[in-house]
């Protein structure tokens, strides 16, 4: 699947959330979220019969969290779902860190060729800022208002890690290792 369409797949339906609870408010929004959810996992399995793991997670999470949301009518399950997520995803590269795991290298091997030290790094990295985006999510939903929850949700959260993967570049290069080039064979004349 083309990265494009990709990100359409993972942005859309927090657009979609975004666009609902401002016409509609938090519980008619999580509910139209939760049925985007559903359409970008049938759209994108149709497309590369598979879903990745980081959105599959998360989406999970929208369906359980959005579904208690709207069967208690308490936004609070919304809410905590990015900090869940978030310590989710951090406990999971941990636990990889004490086993002996690189769980990012499983989850990015296919777009990056690092050396151990650079998926070691990288996995700290992450562990970090998704921490940091469970507290600051924390922070966000209850000191202010569910509507600027929502916008930090699509327009803080968003930029903040397309910052942080871009600060990881350097470390990304310094620890990439080569590609191998396929050899030619060589053309003798008969």
């Amino acid at each position: 699947m083309n990265a494009f369409k990709k990100l359409v797949l993972e942005l859309g339906p927090l657009v979609v959330f975004f666009l609902a609870n401002g016409r509609y408010g938090i519980l008619t929004g999580t509910l139209i979220f939760m049925a985007a959810t559903a359409i970008a996992f049938a759209v994108s399995y149709g497309l590369d019969r598979k879903i990745p793991v980081m959105p599959l997670i998360s989406g999970i999470f929208v369906l359980v969290l959005g579904g208690l949301t709207v069967l208690l009518a308490n936004d609070v399950f919304i809410k905590l779902k990015p900090t869940i997520v978030n310590v989710c995803f951090a406990g999971i590269l941990f636990f990889g860190l004490k086993t002996g795991r690189l769980y990012a290298k499983l989850v990015f091997e296919a777009a990056l060729n690092l050396t151990d030290r650079g998926w070691l790094l990288l996995t700290r990295a992450w562990i970090g800022f998704f921490l940091f985006l469970a507290v600051a999510n924390e922070i966000v939903w209850r000191t202010m208002s569910t509507d600027t929850w929502v916008k930090f949700k699509v327009f803080g959260v968003m930029p903040m890690t397309v910052l942080f993967s871009l600060a990881l570049l350097p470390t990304i290069i310094k620890h990439n290792l080569p590609t191998a080039t396929p050899v030619e064979p060589s053309k003798e004349n008969p």
